[in-house]
């Protein structure tokens, strides 16, 4: 498998996912600040000129961090990333999907790329403000969802924890404090990530 990766993006939820199923697998880093999402050869790959992108062994694309996250733990059931039962899954979906479009893109895309939603400046500064308030109102549910668990589904790392962890190494650049609980949960989430 190679991953289509940009070390800071979402992707790093990805790499950390495969890290912890422990399959072998090849990065390739796009520097999106320089717009290596956006050259011919990439796109002749991805279309959609975006991370995460995974080249499956089948010569098949998936891109989309849920898409790639469920076909990586129904892939790799032995990881045990999912819950078995058919209401602990939806659970994990549930808050997997709320991490990926309620923090990051109804957050934090506001607040880095407000240039794509509003074209005066003083709309832009009422963008970033309205992403503000929806990280800040996301990390707040985060915390209530967490609770005094070690991870998001209770004792076992599972996929909303990788969303959960790219979102959170995000925090600093926002300044959204994350509050002692999500603090040290980041903290755990960090001891599994790659060195």
């Amino acid at each position: 498998m190679k991953l289509f990766h940009a070390p800071g993006a979402c992707s790093d939820g990805i790499v950390l996912l495969l890290d912890i199923i422990g399959v072998p697998y090849e990065i390739h880093e796009l520097d999106v600040r320089k717009g290596d999402q956006r050259q011919p050869d990439y796109l002749a790959i991805n279309p959609k000129g975006k991370v995460p992108a995974l080249l499956r062994d089948d010569g098949r694309l998936l891109t989309e961090f849920p898409a790639i996250a469920f076909w990586l733990a129904r892939k790799y059931p032995e990881a045990e990333l999912l819950p078995t039962d058919p209401d602990g899954e939806a659970r994990a979906l549930e808050l997997l999907d709320f991490i990926v479009s309620s923090i990051h893109m109804r957050g934090t895309a506001l607040v880095q790329r407000p240039s794509a939603f509003a074209s005066s400046a003083e709309a832009q500064e009422e963008v970033k403000a309205m992403g503000r308030q929806a990280i800040e109102r996301g990390l707040s549910q985060l915390d209530r969802e967490l609770g005094d668990q070690k991870f998001l589904m209770g004792d076992r790392f599972t996929l909303p924890d990788a969303a959960a962890y790219y979102v959170l190494s995000w925090q600093p650049r926002y300044q959204v404090p994350l509050g002692k609980r999500l603090e040290s949960y980041y903290a755990r989430l960090s001891r599994l990530a790659p060195a």
